[in-house]
């Protein structure tokens, strides 16, 4: 979480807050930053925000997390 945050130019405990609700409507440039540093187009982040049913179930962020960690890795 260190290097994400780092990486897309916030603090950690910036991104923190924006994991834990605290920030409700990060600014879009931060958004932006976090998408680039996991690799994910913001066309992708729409779609999950956008979601037919429009319900991110408490386990898909943790999975899109999981899924974007070898990303980050290479």
């Amino acid at each position: 979480m260190l290097d994400t945050a780092l990486d897309a130019g916030l603090s950690p405990e910036t991104l923190r807050k924006i994991e834990t609700g605290r920030v409700a409507t990060p600014a879009f440039t931060t958004v932006a930053a976090i998408a680039g540093v996991l690799g994910l187009s913001l066309d992708e982040v729409w779609a999950e925000i956008h979601r037919p049913d429009g319900v991110v179930g408490p386990g898909e962020v943790d999975q899109a997390r999981d899924e974007a960690r070898p990303r980050l890795a290479s």
